[in-house]
Order: structure tokens, then sequence, then C-alpha cells
């Protein structure tokens, strides 16, 4: 399926683009987070599973374990803290 992938924030500075659009088997947020943490180093330390990261599929904040569906946009984000 195709996926849009945006990047937000440091997380974009650590990968070094805004978004790109991938075609992956992956079913699940959390899946496709895998298949990109394996893409290599940036990635990894971007995206790892050790860090804080929000999610996003079509704009709307999800769990890691919500389904991909063609054609949908997932983003990644690290938290967000106000005052």
């Amino acid at each position: 399926m195709k996926v849009t992938v945006r990047y937000f924030a440091s997380i974009r500075e650590a990968i070094g683009h805004a978004s790109e659009v991938l075609e992956t088997d992956a079913t699940s947020v959390a899946a496709l987070r895998d298949v990109l943490i394996a893409r290599g180093t940036q990635y990894q330390d971007a995206l790892s599973t050790e860090r804080a990261v929000r999610m996003a599929l079509n704009q709307s904040v999800c769990e890691a374990s919500a389904p991909l569906l063609d054609n949908c946009e997932v983003a990644f984000f690290p938290p967000v803290t106000g005052g």
C-alpha cells in the first residue's frame, strides 16, 4: 500500500526531510515505524522505540496499533509541552 509519511520538529531535522511517500506491507503505525527504523542510522536515532514519539494517522493522534489504510498519512513528531 502507499503511505505518505511526515516528520516534524527534531525528527524532521534528524532524518533530513519533511515527508516521503512509501510503498509498504506494514499493517499498523507501529509496524511502519519498525520498517523506517530498519532503513538506517538516521531513522534509528529519530524514531527509536526508546524515544518518546507521538504519532498521527490522517491528522488524528493515534496509538501505535492503529491500522494503516492505502493512501493514508502518518506523522511522527516529538511530544509537545506548553506553558
